[in-house]
């Protein structure tokens, strides 16, 4: 090895990290974005919380869901209010709006989780399913966030084996939910089910997003569709740019 060697070495070196620490930030970019960060979390978590805390106070199911389904309003108006995205927080008022009505039809305030319950159940479901077809959910979820789109599918197979594990992660995850909440759907009272149900909502989420950040870490970057569609139309245009020019050529 000549002296000139390590300095190259240590500079690719030094490169490959810092290629590396960008992956992991775009990484942990899009999940936050596609997830919701902490706001997200907030808005998923209050509405159940206000509605288990005020039945626990005064078991009255019509201040409970009228409390739970204010807060999801007010969670829309702000965010209006910001000019931030609102998806997170319309849905959270959806699922609360099913979960008044299931309660409402049937007197059961436990019924208010029903809904949620369900939903859970059909997108590990999902997960799994997607998983097993060779076109994992998560990756239809954040293909659009990381601008690859589809290409992961042909075209970066490193990323389709990430968001593969992914999607196992996150439906095995959430199996393990339901297996603990539907049980005490069916045996425990209203109050022991709210909190405990509290309680789920976030670790599981986090620990699904944390394995899916692992994965996809280590995985190749994403093809950015996007800037090859406008390398293509800049190309495009200066081939008829060139023609043009020769064109005018021609004439004189």
């Amino acid at each position: 090895m000549t002296s000139l060697d390590k300095p190259t070495s240590d500079t690719d070196r030094t490169t490959d990290q810092q290629e590396a620490a960008d992956s992991r930030a775009v990484t942990e970019a899009a999940l936050f974005e596609a997830f919701g960060g902490v706001r997200g979390m907030v808005e998923t978590v209050l509405p159940g919380l206000l509605f288990v805390t005020i039945f626990t106070i005064n078991k009255n199911l019509t201040y409970s869901a009228i409390a739970a389904l204010a807060v999801s309003l007010a969670l829309v108006v702000v965010r209006l209010i910001r000019k931030d995205t609102v998806k997170h927080a319309f849905s959270g008022v959806f699922g609360v709006a099913f979960g008044v009505v299931f309660a409402k039809m049937t007197g059961n305030a436990k019924d208010f989780y029903l809904p949620g319950m369900l939903y859970t159940l059909g997108l590990a479901l999902a997960y799994l399913v997607t998983a097993v077809a060779g076109l994992p959910l998560i990756g239809l979820i954040l293909g659009p966030v990381f601008k690859e789109n589809l290409s992961w599918r042909t075209r970066n197979p490193g990323r389709k084996k990430a968001y593969t594990k992914a999607s196992y992660a996150w439906g095995l995850i959430l199996l393990a939910k339901c297996a603990i909440l539907f049980p005490l759907y069916w045996w425990a009272d209203t109050t022991q089910f709210g909190w405990v149900l509290v309680a789920l909502k976030i670790p599981p989420f986090l620990l699904a997003v944390y394995l899916t950040w692992v994965f996809l870490a280590k995985a190749p970057p994403p093809i950015d569709v996007f800037a090859e569609m406008e390398a293509e139309e800049e190309a495009e245009k200066a081939r008829k740019a060139a023609a043009a020019e020769a064109a005018r050529g021609q004439e004189f």
